[in-house]
């Protein structure tokens, strides 16, 4: 992958070249979203759009002829994150920007495209009625609506979390030939101002009495304390000097358990960001 980013990095050719082509191609959109934003990370913004030019041709075609907006919507998140943090250097402010246009792409996409979102209910209704019959008999009549919702937060969420990801992928690439050693220090420092900690909180519980979308706002300001969780685990490690199969492990009892340990990161990026945590540990010395 260093490889990919020094070819891109020759010129805008060779950059807006390789987003073009892999925006294009089936499941290969991160690669593009990714490029655009390590030019717009090295660069600056005004190259970052001239390059992402050729990345937006082949993404509005999806969104437009193929009914698909995610490497639309992917690459817009990029965009934005990588722009925040390049004016900024602040992932905070960008981790709060790509939860606004979350929220934003997931009041858009009934409107836009509810062809497709009302072929995911109808399948999703489907499959709750034949292997979760109970369930779907509770339910009732707000059956639908609730799948509706799922599936509408569900698909600005993932959105939204590919966005960080490939966001991450092109501070790395940018370390990686620049700044060795950067992206882990700055990703191991990564915290959540108590404020914003306290706003992603309340507008996560909110959302019923707001009369919107709950699961979309649990989504997109929950996110930011995700990433901040994740980023507190990653510092503890480090600090401590851990061996990396822990780290492995956490992950794999993260996929396992899922909500439950999701949860748990929410809580203590929370708690974090009252008490900075990785500020209190002693670092581990030079191994023996």
């Amino acid at each position: 992958m260093r490889a990919l980013a020094q070819y891109v990095m020759r010129g805008p050719l060779q950059a807006g070249g390789v987003a073009a082509v892999t925006t294009a191609v089936p499941l290969l959109f991160w690669i593009g979203a990714a490029v655009i934003g390590l030019v717009v990370l090295r660069l600056g913004i005004r190259q970052g759009l001239n390059v992402g030019l050729w990345a937006f041709v082949p993404a509005m075609a999806w969104a437009g002829y193929g009914q698909d907006p995610t490497a639309l919507v992917v690459l817009l998140q990029v965009m934005l994150m990588a722009s925040i943090i390049r004016s900024s250097l602040s992932w905070e402010r960008a981790l709060l920007s790509g939860a606004f246009l979350a929220i934003v792409s997931g009041l858009l996409m009934p409107v836009v495209y509810p062809a497709l979102l009302n072929d995911l209910v109808t399948a999703g209704v489907e499959v709750y009625r034949q292997y979760n019959a109970e369930l779907a008999q509770a339910l009732g009549s707000d059956l639908e609506q609730v799948i509706r919702d799922t599936m509408n937060a569900s698909m600005a969420g993932t959105y939204f979390a590919t966005g960080i990801g490939m966001t991450m992928l092109a501070r790395y690439w940018q370390a990686a030939l620049y700044n060795p050693g950067g992206f882990r220090k700055e990703f191991h420092s990564l915290r959540l101002s108590p404020a914003i900690a306290v706003v992603c909180g309340l507008t996560m519980m909110t959302g019923p009495l707001l009369g919107l979308n709950a699961v979309l706002l649990a989504w997109a300001a929950g996110t930011p304390l995700v990433v901040a969780g994740l980023a507190l685990v990653h510092g503890v490690f480090g600090r401590k000097r851990w061996n990396g199969n822990w780290l492995a492990m956490f992950y794999v009892a993260l996929v396992l358990t899922g909500p439950n340990l999701l949860m748990l990161l929410v809580i203590m990026a929370f708690v974090d960001s009252w008490l900075d945590v990785r500020g209190r540990i002693n670092p581990a010395g030079p191994a023996e």
